[in-house]
């Protein structure tokens, strides 16, 4: 396929390559004098108006990288936002910050709208320090040199050179030689970059305790529960990480040993765990999938299908494969336009599927919080919320997967797989956070370590059923393919909770299908001002991962997948 180039689904008000101008724009927000409540207010509203542009611009740069990563024009500019504009923000944010929660008329704001941007600013302004501003930009330039390694990593496979997500989609396969071929061959591309994976983590490691020491705090995890404002403790994870650990593990097994008896396998091995029943890959190419997910959302809902199509026709999908495009796949506001762009580096399997109607419950949402309120500002996104209306929207789309799986064995399976998806998603997530708390509370440790430690969280969780004798070191080296241990810290654990409430919009999808779908837009387009747990209630769910709603949600999902016979 052809290299992909910049494209007009993007507004750029602003020039960034104007640094004087852009300064100028920003010190004037700080000069600018605020006499009365409703002069804050107004100024809150100029503040938001600037710095939507900025993000816009910055994003589209983002984007435009992660399209094509070999392309130094493109590289350039977004080199340029990270080493000249985002230290530029960061410095401008702390006195802005400040501007606000000194302001004598602070109190004068409406606590329902404004009180959790008044605590985010005040932890911004107590986590601030100048001399993290360098670091901060050091630790953006390695994820890019990360996403540049993923984005040129390349498998040879039947004597042609293919791009990685490839040899990932073949892992799906129901031919277990072809499976076992493909795990071999992921494994020997890891290896390639070992090293250089290696140095990275090393480097990253190192700057972020160093942020975190400077902020005043003894570790980059503790740091970080304060930068993402979260609404629980670190021990409610730790309990969260036992509560997984004490009843899905063992439902896991249990369903393990399903799958393996239907796999006709006698040892559950590495590549078997990821095998699909389904006897062929759900489409062969991009438009047959964008065909068949636009049907399976206008069968849900209208409105689903209808910002499906506009995305389409815009030009804001790119969903497939080629050398050169950063792995993973997202889906990102663009504010002004007040559109949502879904990037995605796909090869044909259920993965790829489910991951763009994952993306569209993204979307969604996206767009229903720009046509209720505006552009979402930073201090509202949330992840444990915005991950909510991603699974919910993959199990609403649950009983239309025959759209792709007419065949009803295949529909069935992929039913179960999809399923069995929502297991791994309970614990994933939630020992990849386990390990980052280990990572980060234990900065000194070396890169064997950290494989080990990895493997031995691995065997806890996922792989505790399979047989992973004699490739300890090749799992304890797999960590180098999660995008999320690199580029965004500790955003793991959102997953893990999010699905427990998705889980019971499914409960309640079984019960009555058009009052979950409401719930859905209802809480996809409540005011992100409120606490998650608010959220969650106005999609009619509970945030809640104690152990009792653990163990009664691993109860329900194990009972759907044994009922789907």
């Amino acid at each position: 396929m052809t290299q992909v180039s910049k494209h007009n689904y993007y507004k750029e008000l602003i020039d960034l390559k104007d640094v004087e101008a852009v300064e100028s724009q920003i010190q004037s927000l700080l000069d600018a004098p605020i006499t009365s409540g409703s002069d804050l207010e107004n100024w809150l509203k100029d503040e938001k108006d600037l710095m939507v542009k900025i993000i816009e611009a910055a994003t589209g740069h983002q984007v435009d990288f992660y399209r094509n990563t070999e392309d130094a024009d493109i590289k350039a500019t977004y080199l340029h936002d990270q080493q000249v504009i985002q230290p530029l923000l960061m410095k401008y944010e702390a006195k802005l910050n400040e501007k606000v929660i000194n302001s004598p008329y602070i109190d004068e704001l409406d606590e329902d709208r404004y009180g959790l941007m008044r605590r985010v600013r005040e932890s911004k302004v107590k986590l601030f320090r100048e001399e993290n501003i360098p670091l901060m930009v050091k630790e953006q330039e390695l994820c890019t040199k990360y996403s540049e390694i993923m984005g040129g990593l390349t498998v040879e496979w039947e004597g042609e050179e293919k791009p990685f997500p490839f040899i990932q989609s073949q892992l799906d396969n129901l031919d277990r030689d072809v499976r076992e071929k493909a795990y071999h061959a992921m494994m020997a591309a890891y290896r390639q970059i070992k090293s250089d994976m290696d140095a990275i983590m090393d480097e990253l490691v190192k700057l972020r305790h160093q942020i975190a020491l400077n902020a005043g705090f003894e570790n980059y995890r503790d740091y970080m529960f304060v930068v993402k404002n979260r609404e629980y403790s670190v021990q409610d994870c730790y309990d969260f990480h036992e509560n997984v650990e004490k009843h899905i593990i063992p439902a896991w097994n249990r369903l393990a040993d399903v799958f393996k008896t239907k796999l006709g396998v006698d040892t559950y091995r590495p590549w078997d765990n990821t095998a699909k029943l389904m006897k062929n890959p759900p489409y062969s190419e991009v438009s047959t999938l964008m065909d068949g997910v636009s049907e399976m959302l206008g069968q849900t809902d209208p409105y689903f299908k209808d910002r499906f199509e506009y995305m389409r026709e815009h030009g804001l999908l790119d969903l497939g494969d080629r050398k050169g495009k950063s792995p993973g796949g997202f889906c990102t506001s663009l504010p002004v336009s007040g559109d949502t762009f879904v990037f995605a580096n796909f090869s044909p399997s259920f993965f790829s599927l489910i991951a763009l109607i994952h993306e569209m419950g993204h979307a969604v949402n996206g767009y229903l919080q720009f046509s209720e309120h505006g552009p979402t500002e930073d201090y509202q996104q949330r992840m444990e919320v915005a991950e909510l209306y991603s699974h919910g929207m993959e199990l609403l789309l649950l009983d239309k997967l025959d759209r792709f799986y007419p065949e009803e064995e295949d529909f069935k399976s992929a039913q179960r797989e999809e399923l069995r998806r929502a297991f791994t998603m309970l614990y994933g997530p939630l020992s990849g956070d386990l390990f980052q708390h280990w990572m980060y509370t234990n900065p000194n440790h070396t890169a064997k370590e950290r494989d080990e430690k990895y493997y031995e969280i691995s065997k806890r969780y996922g792989l505790n059923p399979v047989d992973t004798s004699g490739f300890e070191a090749e799992i304890g080296m797999s960590w180098a393919g999660t995008l999320h241990y690199f580029e965004v810290p500790f955003y793991n654990i959102e997953y893990s909770m999010s699905m427990l409430g998705a889980l019971q919009l499914l409960e309640n999808y079984q019960k009555d299908p058009e009052q979950a779908i409401e719930s859905f837009k209802k809480g996809a387009s409540a005011d992100y001002n409120q606490s998650i747990a608010a959220i969650y209630q106005e999609t009619g769910v509970d945030f809640d991962f104690s152990e009792s709603a653990v163990k009664r949600m691993g109860e329900f999902l194990e009972k759907v997948i044994q009922e789907i016979q």
